[in-house]
């Protein structure tokens, strides 16, 4: 897939450079107490070395066409605001899981729905996937809402379907098609 932008709303999308990684790992450390809880790699104490060895695996999955993941960024502005992708792609079945998340001061403003719109549309036109499943973990009520807001049909419950924290977890099982 081309590496281009994604304008998305006044959201810029973009995969990370290694110059991101200090506003990246200020926005993890600001948000670890809300997010800890669904994203346990959250922390106090997130540095800009996990930052880069992030920003590694996700230039490694997007070499090997299994994930896409990119920074979300104002697009005036150009400052920092959340991360999200499109991953575990599979090809065969051509069908793919999207995740996002946005820094604690930048939520409830509309964020991920956008970014759940911006990468539905690269999932099912460059991609030419026919599937895209958002999990939200049972409990994260901000991620549920921003699947039922961006119009994704909510499946079921999965159980054991996530890993958090060493535990299984059932998740929330919601799709998008063309």
């Amino acid at each position: 897939m081309d590496d281009s932008l994604i304008h998305a709303d006044g959201l810029l999308l973009r995969p990370f450079v290694d110059a991101d990684a200090d506003p990246f790992a200020a926005a993890v450390r600001e948000s670890a107490a809300g997010m800890r809880r669904w994203m346990p790699w959250c922390s106090d104490d997130y540095g800009v070395e996990q930052a880069l060895q992030w920003f590694q695996a996700c230039r490694t999955g997007r070499a090997g066409d299994t994930a896409y993941e990119y920074g979300v960024f104002e697009q005036d502005t150009g400052a920092f605001v959340g991360g999200a992708g499109l991953n575990e792609i599979r090809h065969d079945h051509r069908f793919c899981n999207l995740g996002y998340w946005v820094r604690q001061s930048r939520q409830g403003q509309g964020v991920a729905t956008r970014v759940v719109h911006a990468l539905a549309g690269q999932a099912f036109g460059p991609l030419r996937l026919q599937r895209v499943e958002i999990v939200v973990a049972v409990g994260n009520l901000a991620s549920e809402r921003v699947a039922v807001k961006s119009g994704a049909l909510r499946e079921g419950v999965a159980r054991n379907r996530l890993v958090i924290d060493d535990r299984p977890a059932p998740a929330h099982m919601f799709s998008l098609v063309p």
